[in-house]
């Protein structure tokens, strides 16, 4: 039997972390996987996956969206998704490629096969062939990730009934869609398809996109959906989705409105891939969801097994997985390298228009007892933002009342994944509004969006104080 210092189930974000950190100080590591090729669904059929088709879509929608007189652009009506995901597959293998050899330069050893627990130091592999080989370890770290979650009643065999893995296969380009889940990924799904003329219907039981995020910047987001032609239903469910026999398929909404489309995207959440782990044999639980308790530091009840990433539950980022994995093996092994996750953590939403956040919104700082001071800043405004055709987009930076400090910064708009890392690591390192005013930033530029926002609220500031001294 070889043994190992840790062994990984999954090489996704969290177990190459946690495998590269664990090797780079000197641990015999080894990982093991079932898929042909490492990354797991963020590389081979999430984040990579999505946020490629999202680059293609904007690329070919660019002329609609900034036209220029005189040049057309238009979508060939059943063009092969392969053809026109072709970028897609050349970022995965490249990915694939950049793991693949920075674990074989850190001397990480690949076990391919299934992995499960026969008791807390020892795992059972079984192979494609159907053979079996049994790794001991002094630790494990459970990082398999997630899956959408099915509907028990929706028939997924048929061509034109999907969820998020399935929908990057369909042959061929739809003209029409519907999804179920107006979550992160049905959103972003529903984005990038209506940006490439699907006609696309969203279908949300609550009564908003992704309430995690500010009112404010939610509504905005909502309006550019709806003005990409997007038609969103807010308090509806579907009651009944049937394959058809032209292979089209037919949603029966909860108010007995029918939807026919070429397709039907499922996005009700995911699960835990724990299934077949058996984790029963070592103590640890997994709750309705397939997700997985841990502590502070990524342990399971299994004093010698941690978990990580997707399968531990929200926020389920392919960043904070990274860090969780780096985190789990620091700990394992008392490594003096990482101890917790910084308190300020982004998060971007890749629909159309992008959201990103960092901190708090307006709504759960003034739920925490907080004054606050709003400072906000329109793209249109911003002479960047017009060059960019962007006229809706907002940032919004949220101030402590008393202290000036930045507590939280939300954005609407283009690029405003990329230009939250700014309010990130304005947060970092504890600069307020004073330091937003006093930056000189280049021109044009949609970080300036900071400096507007910061006057905005210095002028509320001035505004405030006059009315305590009345």
């Amino acid at each position: 039997m070889r043994s190992f210092d840790l062994i990984c189930i999954g090489s996704g974000p969290a177990g190459e972390k946690a495998a590269l950190q664990a090797a780079q100080f000197g641990r015999r590591v080894a990982i093991v996987e079932s898929a042909p090729r490492p990354g797991g669904a963020m590389v081979n059929t999430g984040t990579i996956a999505s946020k490629a088709l999202r680059e293609t879509a904007l690329v070919a929608s660019a002329l609609r969206r900034r036209p220029i007189p005189g040049i057309e652009n238009t979508i060939q009506w059943g063009l092969s998704m392969q053809r026109f995901m072709a970028r897609r597959t050349l970022v995965q293998m490249e990915e694939h490629d950049r793991i693949e050899e920075n674990l074989d330069r850190a001397g990480v050893t690949i076990l391919r096969g299934r992995g499960s627990f026969v008791d807390a130091n020892t795992v059972r592999i079984a192979r494609a062939d159907g053979s079996e080989q049994l790794v001991s370890c002094d630790f494990a770290l459970v990082a398999t990730g997630s899956s959408p979650a099915r509907a028990a009643h929706l028939d997924f065999t048929h061509p034109a009934i999907v969820d998020a893995d399935g929908i990057l296969e369909f042959p061929s380009m739809p003209r029409s869609l519907v999804i179920v889940g107006a979550g992160v990924i049905g959103s972003e799904y529903a984005s990038i398809f209506a940006e490439l003329g699907v006609a696309v219907t969203l279908v949300e039981p609550r009564d908003a996109l992704m309430r995690f995020l500010d009112r404010e910047i939610r509504t905005v987001l909502a309006r550019g959906m709806e003005e990409a032609g997007i038609r969103i239903l807010f308090g509806r469910s579907a009651a009944k989705v049937e394959g058809l026999a032209d292979g089209r398929a037919r949603t029966t909404l909860s108010d007995g409105e029918t939807i026919e489309s070429d397709c039907v995207l499922w996005s009700l959440g995911r699960n835990g891939n724990t299934r077949g782990l058996g984790l029963d044999r070592i103590g640890v639980d997994a709750d309705e969801r397939g997700l997985v308790k841990v502590d502070a530091h990524y342990r399971t009840a299994c004093p010698s097994v941690y978990a990580a990433g997707d399968v531990i539950g929200f926020p389920a980022l392919a960043s904070t997985s990274m860090e969780q994995g780096r985190i789990a093996a620091c700990r394992m092994f008392d490594i003096p390298f990482l101890t917790r996750i910084a308190d300020v953590v982004p998060m971007g939403i890749y629909t159309i228009p992008a959201v990103a956040s960092v901190g708090l919104t307006e709504e759960e700082a003034t739920k925490g007892g907080r004054e606050v001071v709003v400072g906000r800043a329109h793209y249109r405004d911003n002479a960047r933002g017009r060059m960019l055709g962007d006229d809706r987009g907002l940032l919004k930076a949220v101030f402590d009342a008393q202290t000036r400090a930045l507590l939280g910064v939300s954005i609407v708009g283009e690029d405003a994944t990329e230009l939250v890392h700014f309010g990130q690591a304005a947060m970092q390192c504890g600069h307020g509004v004073q330091q937003l005013v006093e930056c000189c930033l280049n021109y044009p530029s949609l970080t300036e969006l900071y400096k507007n926002a910061a006057f905005d609220a210095l002028a509320r500031f001035d505004a405030l104080g006059s009315r305590r001294a009345a």
